[in-house]
């Protein structure tokens, strides 16, 4: 069967057992170059077919994945998807999107430009070699994806997204003797390899950081001061104060310190924060959301104003509260009005946060954690790299404690970030 036929049959099969349904099937083919200890070693092509299942029948769901397409195998899966439905416990805020017109989407190339992709992996080996000749490329990975989904439901909803997209990892640390730089690593999307790779997202400024950090101090002693949270840590950031405030599991548990928050003052006036998965300006971006709507772009603080959770079709119907029209991510923080040198210069004794390593924050913010790859600020000054350093805070706190918000960016494709500073954050050393 074809892809659509697939599809039918899959709805029909499940519509005539009394099942609202929906599922998608997606078919990808990845190109990689691998590269490890500094060599290219792996060139593969790789497909990739699956198909989801998701139903519901009195209340109950179930859903089931497969990665064959054969009736006999789809025929197992609507068998399956069935019996883990009925067995499961009835919950009325189960549900499938209703009916929205058919619409196709698409972004990107169809077929990537393999030569082009083993040139600028080989030009990126030798610009390391030859910029940074301290530095060992632990691993690096280019590849091109091109995934084609069919989503539709028994309440007509039938969309087909068509997508291309080349994206880059690398792993990374530099060595000087028996002195070496604590590991470190970046990536980023992009439709079209246009430039070379090391003029994309952070990378070229990592590298160079990570040979000034074969080097490194200790702090001693225990602070309370400012910390600059970089692009490539401020992602991960945004995605712990997001996962207990506004996505599904806090808001329905009712844990979520913005529970009641929705258009009030959670942050600084200065943070504007979008989520634009259908922006032009985001490469890496998404058509459809993962409960089967047309996916919109939103803004999520809005001058330090919340202005949206990012509930689900099924957290809006457990918390009586309104569906996200997206599934976040692909965030775009606005820029501020100073330079990065200008927001080090105001620091009166702190430090630069490049990537940080800790556990998951506790309900009402509160984390702890060690920063890596970073460096330490006084009198106006960046001093020198440091060794682990733990840091702690409230990290709802620090969204109403912000010094600073950078205007330089850095574009990853699949989100654009500033760096920020934030005050009160507690810093200790040995």
């Amino acid at each position: 069967m074809m892809e659509r036929e697939i599809i039918s049959y899959t709805l029909e099969q499940l519509k005539a057992k009394g099942m609202d349904a929906s599922c998608s099937l997606n078919q990808s083919t990845k190109y990689e170059m691998n590269v490890e200890t500094g060599k290219i070693t792996l060139i593969r092509t790789v497909f990739n077919n699956g198909l989801s299942l998701y139903a519901i029948k009195d209340n109950k769901s179930g859903s089931y994945s497969v990665n064959k397409l054969d009736r006999e195998t789809i025929d197992q899966a609507i068998a399956t998807v069935v019996e883990i439905a009925e067995s499961s416990e009835p919950d009325p805020a189960h549900a499938i999107a209703e009916y929205q017109p058919s619409e196709v989407f698409c972004a990107g190339p169809r077929k990537p430009d393999e030569d082009l992709m083993y040139t600028r992996l080989e030009g990126f080996l030798e610009q390391v070699k030859s910029r940074y000749p301290k530095i060992i490329v632990e691993n690096a990975y280019l590849d091109f994806t091109h995934q084609i989904r069919f989503i539709a439901n028994t309440n007509g909803t039938d969309f087909t997204t068509e997508k291309g997209i080349y994206r880059f990892t690398s792993m990374f640390s530099a060595h000087d003797g028996d002195l070496s730089s604590s590991f470190n690593y970046t990536g980023f999307a992009a439709q079209e390899l246009d430039r070379e790779l090391l003029d994309y997202g952070s990378l070229d400024t990592l590298l160079a950081q990570s040979c000034e950090q074969i080097t490194t101090q200790t702090l001693s002693g225990k602070f309370v001061g400012d910390v600059i949270i970089t692009p490539d840590c401020l992602s991960d950031f945004l995605s712990y104060v997001f996962g207990i405030t506004i996505y599904d599991g806090a808001l329905i548990s009712g844990t979520s310190v913005f529970k009641d928050k929705l258009g009030q003052q959670v942050a600084d006036p200065r943070l504007v924060i979008h989520s634009r998965p259908v922006s032009p300006e985001v490469a890496d971006g998404y058509f459809v959301t993962g409960d089967g709507y047309k996916a919109e772009n939103c803004t999520i603080i809005d001058h330090g104003v919340l202005k949206t959770f990012l509930l689900t079709l099924y957290g809006a119907n457990k918390t009586g509260l309104q569906r996200a029209v997206n599934n976040g991510g692909c965030y775009v923080i606005e820029p501020g009005e100073k330079s990065l040198d200008e927001i080090i210069s105001q620091v009166d004794r702190g430090i630069i946060v490049a990537r940080y390593s800790g556990g998951y924050p506790s309900q009402n913010g509160d984390f702890s954690g060690v920063a890596k790859n970073s460096y330490y600020i006084e009198n106006g000054k960046i001093q020198y790299p440091i060794s682990e350093t733990m840091v702690s805070g409230n990290l709802i706190s620090m969204l109403k404690n912000i010094v600073d918000i950078s205007k330089e960016r850095v574009d990853f494709g699949a989100g654009i970030y500033p760096w920020i500073a934030f005050s009160g954050v507690t810093i200790s050393g040995k």
